[in-house]
């Protein structure tokens, strides 16, 4: 079983995005059982606050469910309990290197690293473009899957 962190600043845009745009792909190729998937924040600001609405816009429109979601703050634990833990931009990637220390395990990535185009996803939070952000992940998710042979 693959166990999957993905990160970002508040945890109620992007990485919660990730997660279930990740869920629906593995439950709809009949693979989630091999999928242990969550995300969280590397701020307090937003913890405990549902996916941001404009986000959950564009997933109920790909028909992909995220009522129920809280969001919350990473634990340093959680290093040796994840397989992958996957920021979004260069910032997640400063806070996750600051929260963890070196990687040693070679478990900490950016999202769009898993593509042909590695670079940061953008934070719709201040862009506003949540269509894109959502095409991101969605580009990042299916690499990710075809990196881990599924």
């Amino acid at each position: 079983m693959y166990k999957i962190l993905f990160v970002c600043h508040g945890s109620i845009c992007r990485s919660p995005m990730a997660k279930y745009v990740l869920q629906d792909m593995v439950e709809k190729r009949g693979i989630a059982q091999d999928f242990y998937i969550d995300c969280a924040a590397m701020t307090y600001e937003e913890i405990g606050n549902p996916v941001y609405p404009p986000v959950r816009q564009v997933l109920n429109s790909k028909g992909i469910d995220c009522s129920g979601y809280a969001a919350r703050h990473i634990r340093k634990d959680e290093y040796s309990e994840y397989d992958y833990i996957i920021g979004m931009d260069a910032e997640n990637m400063h806070d996750l290197r600051y929260e963890f220390g070196e990687d040693t395990e070679n478990k900490i990535y950016r999202l769009l690293d898993f593509t042909d185009y590695p670079r940061d996803i953008d934070d719709p939070w201040y862009t506003r473009k949540f269509d894109l952000c959502y095409d991101d992940v969605l580009r990042g998710c299916e690499g990710l899957l075809k990196t881990l042979n599924y």
